[in-house]
């Protein structure tokens, strides 16, 4: 059917009439006032935060426009002209108005592509205990019915937009082509993006650019985000170097392919997109189906980058993470995998057991190689059965002499990944993905089908045996393939290429299985590194592994770009010994020990070849750790100075209270004095967030007899400090504390 496109004209002649109402009196939304209230003058909703509002209107011809999303005092006292607004609905379709980024991609039975929606209904409703903003569209012609949510999350300055679509006809199917979470739209500015990318060993690392006229996509194609995370932050281009200023950003809730968009039109608007990459991919949905998309959380900061950081680790540590687990210390452990590797056995694993106990550690894993046939890459991957040559007793006798020795047991596990050897990809080939004839893609490691029902059952059974029958307090979820063949051939056609969504359902669907059935295991997530660290996951998991890459200066940089998107009682850090094809800096153990102790301490070397002297370390450093922990794991983290900028680095985690904080301070190479830029600034260091009429003591946090100097808040944060460190590759943990 043929569609009446309206022009341009019609639309800036029915702004400049609406702006009468569009103007809300600053005194309308008092500060307390809740989080989504009507308009007063139209219809509409103004939807507000500690720091932002959101401004939706419905036209006269039931359009429904969001037509401002930034500070809550520009809403309410800026005055508006023309050029406030573009013509982009709060979901974009393909269809009308042809300048946006369409959200909404549908062909119905008769072939018509476009798609024309109006406004039903509005309703303010509870969704886990927050108010949410409930709004139906239906297409005015076609049975299509599109419910938009928005979540607010006031004092996070955060609003989670999802999507739901129903086909409302009783025998007509709806091909869906693209369906994202949502939409913004920026007010016009020239906008500087932030984004993480990297590669597998090198994960995120911060990169900026000046958004310019075109579309500019942030994409994961490969199942696995080891190459963009999916997270962004944006900043007007004049204030986007200061410490302080607007700042918008937004993080997905999917593990996923995904697409991050960002449409800039030449005179300035920027509209930002966000949900599932429907890249070969796409949904029938039939008579009566509905489909929900994953949410896309959006924020406003008027702190710059750490205040994005700031609410983010709020967010995720209070909102996201699972609740079982949300607020406990994250355990310090020791992994045998890079003592062992392979080749690992009872005695073996207890003899390291013993010496890490000594040390203070709290919970023992064993990683890869534990199952049958398991002693190269290439063997046994996917036959879950534990290897009798290796624990003629089963784990169970290893697990209680651990336990004896006061730490938990935890275990690693790669459940959706084959070797094409192992017994279960001989018995089902069938359940595998892959295309006829491609053979030479597979390699020696293939995916299952986890959109198959008989395979989510089969890894269901599998991992509730092995929790089951053993006692294990904590599961590494590795996953190493990355998805190139998504072949699902025994499938009806139509629903072949909704393999990779179905598939992410039915990982989610595992792990809130497994979460129900053994809350107080806790689980950590891993994807050769740091491939599946999103909100979706993270709401399943309770901590993460950021890289393969744990060598100790390397990891300075990739935990700085990790900590401006997720919070630091997530981010395990290892300490270890050289990584094979790496090459090793000169540094100390405890300076590797410093920079692990900014996140969730983990030990990966062979202790077993660590010298006494080694060992009085560890235990020492492990000992700090555990007193500075419930700042790290839940304090609010100041990232004073950046790698990246400088040869040295500083973090700055404050205790809720305010009363005390803990500062991690790293050199790295240094050099003559003047020759290089970066080293040429000031050698002051200031801190954040103190009292100033407060003095506070400031000591050495491994010298158990250092009294402290005593300095004023105020000093503290307009002075500043000399910085603490002196050497190359030196590093200091200081204790800083409100002096009485």
């Amino acid at each position: 059917m043929k569609r009446k496109i309206q022009s341009f004209n019609y639309f800036r002649n029915w702004t400049l009439k609406m702006l009468g109402f569009i103007l809300i009196p600053a005194f309308a939304y008092p500060q307390h006032a809740n989080p989504i209230e009507p308009l007063n003058d139209a219809n509409g909703w103004m939807i507000q935060t500690k720091s932002s509002a959101y401004q939706i209107v419905v036209t006269r011809n039931k359009k429904v426009i969001p037509v401002f999303y930034g500070s809550a005092k520009q809403a309410t006292s800026q005055k508006k002209n023309a050029a406030w607004q573009d013509r982009i609905d709060e979901v974009p379709v393909r269809g009308g108005y042809p300048f946006k980024s369409p959200v909404l991609e549908v062909v119905f039975a008769d072939h018509v592509r476009d798609a024309d929606l109006e406004f039903v209904s509005g309703e303010i409703i509870s969704v886990n205990n927050r108010k949410t903003l409930k709004i139906i569209q239906k297409d005015n012609t076609y049975p299509l019915q599109v419910i938009s949510y928005i979540r607010v999350l006031p004092e996070f300055d955060i609003l989670e937009k999802w999507i739901e679509v129903k086909n409302t006809s009783g025998k007509e199917i709806i091909k869906i082509e693209n369906l994202m979470s949502g939409s913004m739209v920026l007010p016009s500015d020239e906008y500087v993006l932030s984004q993480l990318s990297g590669s597998q060993m090198n994960e995120f690392q911060p990169n900026e650019s000046l958004l310019t006229p075109g579309v500019k996509l942030i994409e994961n194609k490969a199942f696995k985000s080891n190459f963009n995370a999916p997270w962004f932050q944006v900043r007007p281009q004049n204030s986007y170097k200061d410490e302080k200023g607007p700042t918008w950003f937004g993080s997905l809730h999917y593990s996923g392919n995904w697409t991050l968009a960002f449409d800039k039109t030449f005179n300035s608007t920027v509209q930002i997109l966000g949900g599932i990459n429907f890249w070969d991919t796409e949904i029938n949905l039939k008579p009566g189906q509905e489909f929900q998309t994953p949410k896309l959380s959006v924020g406003y900061s008027l702190n710059g980058s750490e205040g994005v950081s700031q609410s983010l680790s709020a967010y995720i540590r209070q909102e996201i993470l699972p609740k079982e687990h949300r607020y406990d210390m994250r355990p310090v452990l020791f992994n045998s995998w890079y003592a062992t590797t392979y080749h690992l056995n009872e005695d073996e694993q207890v003899e390291m057991a013993k010496k890490a106990s000594e040390m203070g550690v709290e919970l023992f894993a064993i990683d890869d190689g534990w199952f049958k046939g398991r002693t190269a890459s290439d063997r046994g991957l996917g036959d879950w059965e534990v290897d009798k040559n290796k624990f003629p007793n089963g784990l169970s006798s290893m697990i209680k002499r651990i336990n004896n020795l006061g730490m938990k047991f935890g275990i690693w596990i790669e459940p959706e990944s084959v070797n094409i050897n192992s017994n279960i990809y001989k018995s089902h080939p069938d359940w595998i993905l892959k295309y006829p004839g491609r053979k030479k893609e597979l390699g020696y490691r293939v995916l299952l089908n986890l959109a198959k029902e008989e395979v989510y059952n089969h890894l269901l059974n599998v991992m509730t045996k092995l929790l089951k029958e053993n006692k294990i307090d904590f599961v590494k979820v590795d996953q190493n393939s990355y998805l190139s063949e998504p072949g699902w051939m025994d499938a009806p056609v139509a629903i072949q290429r909704e393999v990779r969504i179905l598939y992410i359902e039915n990982l989610y669907r595992l792990f809130d299985e497994l979460k129900k059935r053994f809350p107080e295991v806790l689980f950590e997530s891993c994807a050769s590194g740091g491939g599946r660290i999103d909100l979706g996951m993270m709401s399943r998991m309770d901590q993460a592994w950021v890289s393969d890459n744990a060598v100790a200066l390397d990891r300075i940089f990739i935990q700085y770009g990790y900590l401006s998107a997720m919070p630091a009682n997530t981010m395990v850090s290892w300490v270890v010994d050289n990584i094979i094809g790496f090459q090793q800096q000169p540094v100390s153990l405890e300076y590797k020990f410093d920079v692990s102790m900014s996140g969730v301490l983990g030990v990966g070397s062979d202790i077993r070849e660590w010298s006494p002297k080694e060992l009085e370390i560890a235990k020492n450093k492990i000992a700090i750790y555990k007193e500075i922990r419930p700042m790290v794991q839940q304090g609010i983290l100041h990232r004073l100075v950046s790698p990246y900028e400088s040869n040295r680095c500083a973090l700055q985690y404050n205790a809720e209270d305010g009363k005390t904080s803990v500062l991690f301070c790293y050199n790295m190479a240094k050099y003559l004095p003047g020759s290089q830029p970066i080293d040429r600034g000031s050698s002051i260091l200031k801190l954040e967030a103190l009292n100033p009429q407060q003095q506070y003591s400031i000591k050495k946090a491994e010298d158990k007899n250092d009294k402290g100097v005593v300095y004023n808040g105020d000093l503290l944060m307009n002075i500043g400090i000399a910085w603490p460190v002196k050497n190359a590759f030196d590093s200091q943990i200081l204790l800083i504390s409100q002096y009485k």
